[in-house]
């Protein structure tokens, strides 16, 4: 009994540890973690004409490997991330294959070619080179007859590992901590006790300036940036990077394969006269890019008309840039004014650098909502004998509008072809930074023209847009272009429902009025994107805009014949230069011209392997004619959407018919 009662113990001890073990190799986290990369192994063979090699693989990206050692042997070894195989040859040359493994199990083969041999190493060849990117990095390679692996002695003294190895027939590198001349060696080993050596006096440059460019800055508004010295922005002009102070620096217009840069050598102190006085108090940092092979720091100085200079010291990483952004409080604080700022000053040593020279603010959000209904209503004035407009709850609440409250206009029976509505803004619309209006309606008709006119105070200066309805008893978020709306202060919004037709007691609602600024992603003006046709249509063409009016005056459009008899669901796709940004818009907006009304044109998203899509259908109302198109993404799931695909007239099959389609944008 007693000895069952231990064998019981025994079990569940080893229960426990299964378990425990289990639960410790538990990978569900790891789902989705990409496939290792960079594969490869690193030989180490003794010179003992044993044919002992030592093979140590390695990746990023890895936790384990299987080694197969291309003489036979059934089965691989087994290695994690850091460890070694070890296994005997003959003389001959093999084919090693290296299985990296991730955390949940996804595979990356690779081979390489191993030789074993008992023959000293023979027509050894190396190539040493400094490298052209990074300052005292060189560059070797060897080859032999007879060898495995190589080893490079450095030659230079008082560091931890003066030698590298690698594979015979691959390039390795090592960094010296000073330029000079070094006496370097490359031994060429094989399965062979001797080995074969190359001795040589090797001259180790460092790099003196930017064989590089600084980040491209970002895009931003005129508003959000005053820029000195920048190719990507507007510069203040007139300004002096090198006015004579009496200082003994030296100035050079550096070009960087067209890109301009500023060099200061012998560097004690250097000013910049700014062409015009600067107010920075609406800009909150000032940006720099320095590079440096020798300079430790940089001390910025900003210099005030009124209250004199204050500036912040910068530490620099050298022989590579430094992107620097520095907080227009951290002057302030000092007690520096920044709305009459008129010179830079420049204090360090050595040789720097400097591109991009700008300051900045946040980027001004894209969207500036007017009304939304949910605090006190706007007075409104109705005409055209109609009902009052009034705020009420939203009686459909779904889809794209879930807000609480909405206005209501009711165009009475008999009421005038024109009758509408307006209200006075709070302020007046920001037409100069937010060019487009957006405004969410429901109706019951598709294709009811629904008109918005902006007004002056006096309503001397007016401008409207017309847009239609595409779908009914639904919101939709309709954009109004106000880009050609003559300068003026406007202050009324006016909205017109089936603008045209004389009042049959229909009810419209309308809500969330905002202005904002698209996103432009395509309008064909510039290098056409690549174009993939499917379904047995023609080839998707950019062409000289055949149609310029109404809705779309531009200059080229892309043309799409859906063949006669192509599938149903033959469409076209491109390639966007960077992923679709739905942080701030969650439609995109296309102009199409079709020949049909009715047409279902779909717009189809997809990442960059197609794995995640999202498609949305929207409908034409007109025939012959530019009309805009919103489609809502909402609802797609999160990812890197880098394809769009578009499907004229889907559902039906191809009759040779030609479409449209143009100025393709992310909006409200």
């Amino acid at each position: 009994m007693k000895n069952i009662q231990k064998l019981l113990k025994i079990f569940f001890i080893l229960l426990l540890v299964a378990c425990t073990e289990n639960d410790l190799r538990d990978t569900s986290f790891a789902d989705g973690i990409a496939a290792p990369t960079n594969v490869s192994a690193i030989y180490n063979i003794t010179q003992d004409n044993s044919g002992s090699v030592t093979i140590t693989p390695n990746a990023d990206g890895a936790v384990s490997y299987e080694v197969s050692f291309g003489d036979g042997t059934a089965t691989p070894a087994i290695v994690s991330q850091g460890e070694s195989a070890k296994h005997i040859y003959g003389e001959g040359t093999y084919d090693i294959k290296v299985v990296a493994l991730n955390l949940n199990g996804v595979k990356t083969e690779v081979s390489q070619q191993l030789i074993v041999s008992f023959k000293a190493p023979q027509n050894l060849v190396v190539v040493i080179e400094n490298d052209a990117a990074i300052s005292k990095k060189v560059n070797i390679t060897a080859n032999a007859d007879f060898a495995t692996m190589f080893e490079f002695s450095s030659g230079e003294t008082g560091v931890t590992q003066p030698v590298v190895s690698g594979n015979i027939g691959q390039t390795i590198s090592y960094t010296y901590q000073n330029p000079g001349t070094y006496n370097v060696s490359v031994v060429a080993k094989g399965g062979a006790i001797q080995t074969t050596k190359f001795d040589i006096s090797f001259t180790v440059t460092e790099i003196l300036a930017p064989v590089v460019a600084a980040t491209t800055p970002p895009s931003r508004d005129a508003i959000d940036v005053i820029s000195i010295f920048s190719g990507a922005y507007t510069n203040v002009a007139g300004s002096e990077f090198f006015p004579d102070w009496g200082q003994s620096t030296l100035y050079n217009a550096y070009n960087l394969n067209g890109d301009e840069i500023i060099q200061y050598s012998n560097l004690n102190y250097q000013g910049i006269n700014i062409g015009a006085t600067q107010n920075l108090s609406s800009m909150e940092f000032l940006h720099m890019d320095v590079w440096t092979a020798d300079a430790a720091f940089l001390d910025t100085y900003l210099i005030s008309a009124g209250s004199g200079e204050k500036f912040i010291k910068k530490t620099l990483t050298k022989d590579n840039w430094t992107t620097i952004d520095i907080p227009i409080k951290d002057f302030t604080d000092q007690g520096l004014s920044v709305n009459d700022i008129y010179q830079f000053k420049f204090v360090g040593s050595g040789t720097v650098f400097i591109d991009n020279i700008y300051f900045y603010k946040s980027p001004t959000s894209p969207v500036s909502n007017m009304q939304d209904f949910e605090s006190a209503a706007p007075t409104f004035t109705v005409f055209g004998n109609i009902a009052a407009t009034e705020v009420i709850a939203n009686p459909d609440a779904t889809g794209l509008n879930k807000t609480a409250n909405v206005a209501k206009v009711t165009k009475t029976s008999g009421s005038e072809v024109w009758a509408g509505t307006f209200f006075e803004t709070n302020e007046p619309i920001n037409f100069a930074n937010f060019p487009y209006l957006n405004i969410k309606t429901w109706s019951p008709k598709v294709g009811a023209v629904v008109k918005v006119k902006v007004e002056n105070q006096d309503a001397s200066i007016t401008y409207e847009v017309d847009m239609k309805t595409t779908i009914a008893n639904k919101w939709e978020s309709i954009s109004y272009d106000f880009s050609n709306a003559p300068a003026a202060s406007y202050v009324r919004l006016v909205v017109f429902f089936d603008f045209g037709n004389a009042g049959d007691g229909s009810e419209y609602y309308f809500d969330e009025v905002s202005v904002f600024k698209p996103k432009l992603v395509q309008d064909f003006e510039g290098a056409a994107p690549t174009f993939t046709v499917f379904g047995n249509i023609a080839a998707t063409e950019v062409i000289d805009n055949p149609d310029k009016s109404g809705l779309n005056t531009t200059t080229k459009v892309a043309k799409l014949t859906k063949s006669a008899g192509s599938e149903v669901w033959a469409g076209t796709f491109f390639q966007t230069t960077e992923a679709l940004d739905f942080s701030t818009f969650k439609n995109i907006s296309m102009k199409t011209w079709s020949p049909k009304s009715g047409a279902v044109i779909k717009m189809k998203l997809e990442n960059a392997d197609a794995s995640i899509t999202h498609e949305v259908d929207v409908t034409t109302s007109d025939a012959n004619t530019w009309q805009q198109l919103v489609y809502d993404f909402s609802g797609a799931p999160t990812a890197n959407y880098v394809r769009i695909v578009v499907f004229f007239d889907f559902g039906n099959a191809g009759d040779d018919s030609l479409y449209y389609y143009d100025e393709i944008k992310l909006t409200k």
